[in-house]
């Protein structure tokens, strides 16, 4: 763990070798020199380590994103063809509320644009060192390095990623995924094709979901309490158990926040 001050305060860098940064801009020369800002940073900041992804073609870009291709930075030209860095920032925001965005471009004209996709910073070109680094260094404070496991549910409009922490219970009613989150929200699935335990085989490894009825998994860190064949939810909502596993998921509940308080 490393300490570093930032806007006149210190800042915790955790050193992260999966972490993630990309620049999009249809100038390959631009493109080029962005990369090169990046790879100084890099040498200037040895304790920090991350991986650069380098796009011309913001259409591509595009796409991935939609295909829940995530980074945790975004440093984008604003005023590209095809696509804008507006196009591209609105659709991370629909992904992904906490990806760190910087756009860099020729005008003025669109920082309030830049404003309503949550930029963290709005660089003029040419863009000079220190401005660059100091965007980078805000960035980086605030990016959440910690990786976090997501689950990804296919809906109608494409991937949604939902990080494991959010979610308080999955119900499968109709070969469909209803996904409830902390926050209140729903998402829900396309028709699945696979069977509901295959689709919920991965999230079923993480210590706190537990498999409670055929149709139901529930977050324990969630679970209020236990009422004869159901779990109440700090929600509210009542998620049912089926009778031949009452037994096991009381053991489950009571293990769980017995390692929980240890």
């Amino acid at each position: 763990m490393k300490y570093r001050k930032v806007d006149g305060h210190f800042a915790v860098f955790l050193r992260i070798s999966d972490m993630k940064i990309v620049i999009c801009d249809d100038s390959i020369e631009y493109l080029l020199k962005l990369e090169k800002l990046l790879l100084k940073y890099k040498e200037t900041y040895s304790d920090i380590d991350f991986e650069i992804e380098k796009y011309s073609d913001p259409v591509r870009l595009y796409h991935k994103i939609e295909n829940g291709e995530l980074a945790d930075i975004y440093i984008l030209d604003m005023i590209m063809s095809s696509k804008s860095g507006i196009d591209i920032g609105n659709r991370i925001r629909r992904m992904d509320d906490d990806c760190m965005i910087i756009y860099v471009t020729s005008s003025e004209d669109f920082a309030l644009a830049a404003y309503g996709v949550h930029a963290i910073r709005y660089l003029l070109k040419p863009v000079c060192e220190d401005n660059f680094f100091e965007a980078v260094n805000y960035a980086m404070s605030y990016a959440d390095v910690k990786k976090e496991a997501v689950y990804v549910v296919k809906t109608k409009d494409g991937l949604v990623p939902v990080p494991y922490s959010k979610i308080e219970y999955i119900e499968n009613a109709s070969r469909m995924l209803c996904v409830y989150l902390s926050d209140g929200k729903r998402i829900q699935s396309i028709f699945i094709r696979k069977s509901f335990d295959e689709e919920i085989a991965e999230i079923l490894g993480h210590d706190s979901f537990l498999r409670v009825h055929k149709s139901f998994i529930v977050n324990l860190r969630y679970v209020e309490k236990i009422v004869k064949n159901s779990m109440v939810m700090e929600s509210g909502k009542t998620v049912p158990i089926s009778k031949n596993r009452v037994t096991d998921a009381k053991k489950e509940y009571l293990l769980f926040y017995s390692k929980k308080y240890r």
